[in-house]
């Protein structure tokens, strides 16, 4: 059986989604996955993120992941994106990312390749669910085939009950959030070989 190929792919302002992005990438590596950990770039000005410390600490302390690209897009059997919610949509950052993709799209290389994904705001009504939705949607322009968590584990639960995908607030990425994110990558493994096994 091959080894299941995926691509996590991330933007972070702060480190929630790093630390998220992190963790679903050992989860898939634990699981038998070929694994690329790739950060979206920064688009950003540069005098705009100088502007704050934490943000210039958080680009600066991922500087050794590669950044994502076409490539990495068409390698992966299978995709795990963590995002920030942005007025109840993706970050900016990510939506650019994608819209990059529209060769890979035409030529149908985007199909048939799962897809999970996670979000991170500032508070719990802060569309969350909405933002991993609006990916969701954009999977499917693709014919990507969806593997949200649902309730399919007790850690689904235990981190807030989001079935769409792990979502977490300004409560930060503790324990719980980490067996969901794990249970999470875990699925898209498994539906991933079971796909393209």
């Amino acid at each position: 059986m091959a080894q299941p190929k995926i691509a996590i792919i991330f933007y972070s302002t702060y480190g929630t989604n790093h630390a998220v992005a992190l963790a679903a990438a050992e989860a898939a590596r634990n699981a038998g996955a070929d694994i690329r950990l790739r950060r979206v770039p920064e688009t950003a000005p540069k005098e705009v993120v100088a502007t704050q410390d934490a943000w210039k600490a958080q680009l600066d302390k991922m500087g050794d992941i590669p950044e994502a690209t076409a490539d990495d897009m068409e390698w992966a059997d299978g995709y795990f994106f963590s995002t920030p919610t942005r007025f109840g949509v993706a970050a900016s950052q990510i939506r650019a990312f994608i819209d990059t993709l529209g060769g890979l799209w035409g030529a149908g290389k985007l199909a048939n390749k799962t897809f999970t994904a996670t979000t991170s705001a500032q508070n719990p009504h802060g569309g969350q669910e909405a933002t991993i939705l609006s990916l969701y949607t954009t999977a499917m322009h693709w014919g990507a085939i969806i593997v949200a968590p649902g309730f399919t584990d007790q850690s689904i639960f235990d981190a807030g009950g989001n079935p769409y995908g792990f979502s977490t607030n300004a409560n930060g990425f503790d324990d719980a959030g980490k067996a969901a994110v794990a249970h999470q990558a875990k699925r898209l493994v498994e539906m991933t070989t079971k796909i393209t096994g």
